[in-house]
């Protein structure tokens, strides 16, 4: 997937927006990366979609659940852990067939549904949530990068949520630029935005015991266990050292059901109150002995 020329010509220019600075485009440098996919099941999947146009993607009777966690090294807001938890999704009134949606993207909105976004710093808080509407909120992030494995944990209030640790893959090939589609619900809306990343990558296919997902009992990650997520991932991937730019351009529509809904969701009022700091807060201490381990090494 190519990059906009349109983003590679705003090099230069400059915006500020709520209070936040930034010089375009709004990217990242020297930043690895680790991503694990893991099959799911389907009408589970189907039940934390928001609204009534977005659906889980379907690979044969299965979904899709996608672990991704950038450690940003050098951006326009500093440095900071970004560790995503979501699920393969399309866009539109009708589930969409199998794996047709996987090779066209765009006429499917083939992309993937944020479920949770935990960062290091407040500032990432700020402009992801308050632009984006991405459902980012500081936690305790690590990114440990080993000759053997690449691994993240994420804490919360002082338990453990996640923690992904993979066989770090060796063989490197590229440069490729990834991209995808990001969807999210905030405000009662559905956000979407585009992240393009361009680096050398490393990944392994359907290998088994070749990654070790845990999730803990914190109320926010708790539905997850409910997803019959498979033992062994479906590909693993490790870029040491990539580039990104975030889209400046985002889209959102009214999220729409079926009865009236019930409960109010997360809104601006969960943003305004955020200031530009860049810090972080300490490091994940939460033992992993008593938790949900997903994925084991056979």
């Amino acid at each position: 997937m190519r990059i906009p020329a349109r983003l590679q010509q705003q090099a230069g220019r400059y915006a500020l927006v709520d209070g936040i600075p930034f010089r375009l485009p709004v990217g990242a440098e020297k930043s690895p990366a680790l991503m694990a996919a893991f099959s799911i099941d389907y009408e589970q999947a189907t039940r934390l979609m928001p609204g009534s146009d977005l659906h889980p993607l379907r690979l044969w009777n299965k979904g899709i659940l996608v672990i991704t966690v950038i450690d940003y090294r050098q951006t326009v807001i500093g440095k900071y852990v970004e560790f995503s938890v979501a699920i393969g999704c399309t866009l539109g009134r009708k589930p969409s067939p199998r794996l047709l949606p996987a090779l066209l993207r765009n006429r499917y909105g083939t992309g993937q549904y944020v479920v949770d976004l935990p960062v290091s710093s407040e500032i990432s808080v700020k402009g992801g949530k308050g632009i984006w509407g991405m459902p980012k909120h500081q936690a305790n992030l690590n990114f440990i990068i080993g000759d053997r494995t690449v691994s993240s944990q994420y804490d919360l209030d002082g338990q453990l949520a996640i923690k992904i640790e993979i066989d770090r893959p060796q063989k490197l090939y590229g440069p490729i630029t990834l991209g995808a589609a990001s969807y999210a619900a905030f405000r009662g809306l559905l956000m979407k935005s585009d992240l393009y990343f361009r680096g050398k990558l490393a990944f392994r296919l359907r290998r088994k015991g070749s990654a070790r997902l845990f999730i803990g009992d914190h109320p926010r990650v708790r539905q997850l266990k409910t997803l019959g997520i498979s033992p062994d991932p479906l590909f693993i991937a490790f870029l040491p050292e990539a580039s990104g730019m975030l889209s400046d351009h985002f889209e959102g529509w009214f999220l729409t059901y079926d009865q009236p809904p019930q409960h109010e969701m997360e809104g601006l009022d969960s943003v305004v109150g955020l200031g530009l700091s860049e810090s972080w807060l300490p490091p994940p201490t939460a033992s992993v002995e008593e938790a949900k381990q997903v994925a084991i090494k056979k």
